[in-house]
């Protein structure tokens, strides 16, 4: 049974804790010596963290597998009512909800792509323009507002995100349209321009689709994260910050 990346996180933590034990131990029997509760806490941190890495785990699992016995000791130490727990819980279940699965965190879109997304957007005829994993929706909403000619959607698996997108529009009265569905269940060939911002483990995939569904002379855009092994056709620098925004014509 193959394990989600999820459970396997979780796994590397026990692991991580059980190691940490071994040396503290190790450490008392042989030099007599016993490092304090923060050391001890530091020490699981780095183990999680490397050991993360050195089994080729995205990046951001080592960051998360460092802070998290941090945020669980800090949180512990504030003496919290326990309702304050399920609320936190609840919450970052309706806006993470599948990531576990999908590898696909929260990432919310930068208004500094505006301007580079409407230069390659067509000014003399109709299209269509999805957003997979479209979050909060404000990057369609104002490319929406921007070009009159275009029909935006949405697809958000996260319900909080999609909820608050959903509100988003009928409070401006925007055409743009948002779904709660996965993107992979979406029929990619009734879109001329499909955007994404998702993460690397998820491109290969993706690319699968797009080169099996999408149209020719359609466009698929990916900000930040390219393909692997498939050369982009377009490479675009934003000024403001320096991240990619990059482009493969179908």
């Amino acid at each position: 049974m193959k394990l989600s990346i999820g459970l396997k996180s979780l796994l590397l933590q026990l692991l991580s804790l059980g190691l940490t034990y071994l040396l503290l131990f190790a450490i008392q029997f042989f030099w007599g010596a016993s490092l304090s509760i923060f050391l001890a806490l530091f020490l699981h941190c780095c183990i999680a963290s490397v050991a993360a890495l050195v089994l080729r785990f995205d990046w951001w699992w080592g960051v998360i597998q460092f802070s998290f016995p941090l945020l669980v000791v800090f949180f512990y130490w504030q003496s919290l009512p326990s309702f304050v727990y399920l609320i936190g819980l609840l919450m970052l279940s309706l806006l993470y909800w599948s990531t576990y699965r999908t590898q696909v965190p929260y990432y919310p879109s930068k208004s500094t792509l505006i301007d580079p997304l409407l230069n390659l957007l067509p000014v003399a005829e109709r299209f269509n323009f999805v957003d997979l994993g479209s979050g909060m929706g404000g990057l369609l909403l104002d490319l929406s507002k921007r070009n009159q000619l275009g029909q935006f959607s949405g697809v958000e698996i996260a319900p909080l995100p999609w909820l608050v997108s959903v509100t988003r529009a009928l409070f401006y009265r925007s055409p743009v349209r948002f779904y709660f569905a996965n993107y992979i269940d979406l029929d990619l060939s009734q879109f001329r321009i499909v955007f994404c911002y998702l993460s690397p483990a998820a491109m290969s995939e993706l690319w699968a689709k797009v080169s099996t569904e999408m149209l020719p002379g359609s466009l698929f855009l990916s900000y930040e994260f390219v393909v692997p092994g498939v050369e982009p056709d377009l490479c675009i620098e934003l000024a403001q910050d320096g991240s990619m925004l990059y482009g493969w014509r179908i």
